[in-house]
């Protein structure tokens, strides 16, 4: 039993803190965010964040342990392939189909979650 069982009481609230541990993380590199958690039919987007001009969407992973691939690698091909239609659900209902977008992806490993990997352009 890890650190993270003590502190939340669901999965969702821990997603929602290693979210805002990304997030924080993300502003100090001199993103600003746009919003967080957004839900729609297709899915979820865990962080919004801008870059300049180009809008950032952001899949955040947590992983206290590397066993298994840890977080760096618990991005699957399906999970791609959703973010990716919710991405377009959201640029179109935006009205940003022309605005310039990347997807970047941040895991969080270890116990104390203190090691940050950022991949921009993840794919």
């Amino acid at each position: 039993m890890g650190w993270t069982s003590k502190l939340f009481k669901n999965s969702k609230e821990k997603g929602n803190f290693f979210e805002l541990q990304a997030e924080q993380y993300l502003k100090k590199q001199g993103l600003t965010p746009v919003t967080r958690n957004y839900n729609c039919r297709y899915g979820e987007l865990d962080l919004i964040m801008k870059d300049g001009n180009t809008l950032v969407f952001v899949e955040v992973k947590y992983r206290k342990s590397e066993a298994f691939g840890g977080a760096i690698n618990a991005l699957s091909h399906a999970k791609q392939q959703k973010l990716t239609r919710t991405l377009f659900y959201y640029l179109k209902q935006n009205r940003l189909e022309d605005c310039p977008y990347r997807v970047d992806y941040v895991a969080i490993s270890g116990q104390n979650s203190e090691q940050f990997t950022w991949i921009k352009s993840a794919f």
